[in-house]
């Protein structure tokens, strides 16, 4: 996996948490999964395609869903996660992701994304076959973190 390809998403993520959420986001240890692997109880997938191709997977815990959509509904009280609440959470990771399709076409490279499928459970069991995985955790000022996962490959 070539580490030119993951700046992007990074950089998308600071960028939209920081203006959509105003939550400072600072990384974690980056390291390797092994599919499949267990999640958090909300996972947030979307599919990338063209140039380069693949998931990004977002898994968080409830508490930390809660404050991301509550900073995205200008501070309302999230206590469960109900249609609107997990619109919200989806609707970050597609901002993330479209920053960074915006990011890689800056770059040279088109890729496009698909919308975002949001699925909530406990121990969502994920695999990506034939696909290396990239986590980067996300560690958010407000608490908690978000466990961004890159499965990518390059089209042939």
């Amino acid at each position: 996996m070539n580490v030119e390809h993951i700046n992007p998403f990074i950089e998308a993520s600071k960028t939209v948490m920081k203006t959509v959420a105003n939550i400072d986001v600072s990384l974690g240890r980056v390291y390797l999964k092994t599919s499949p692997y267990s999640s958090e109880t909300l996972v947030v997938v979307v599919g990338l395609m063209g140039e380069l191709r693949g998931q990004v997977i977002f898994s968080m815990d409830k508490n930390v869903a809660f404050k991301i959509a509550s900073a995205m509904m200008m501070g309302m009280s999230i206590t469960k996660l109900d249609e609107m609440s997990k619109s919200a959470i989806a609707e970050s990771t597609n901002m993330i992701l479209g920053n960074a399709a915006t990011l890689f076409y800056n770059r040279g490279i088109n890729i496009q994304i698909t919308p975002p499928s949001l699925m909530m459970g406990n121990n969502i069991q994920i695999s990506t076959p034939n696909m290396k995985i990239l986590s980067i955790p996300l560690i958010l000022s407000t608490g908690g973190k978000i466990e961004m996962d890159i499965a990518l490959a390059e089209a042939v």
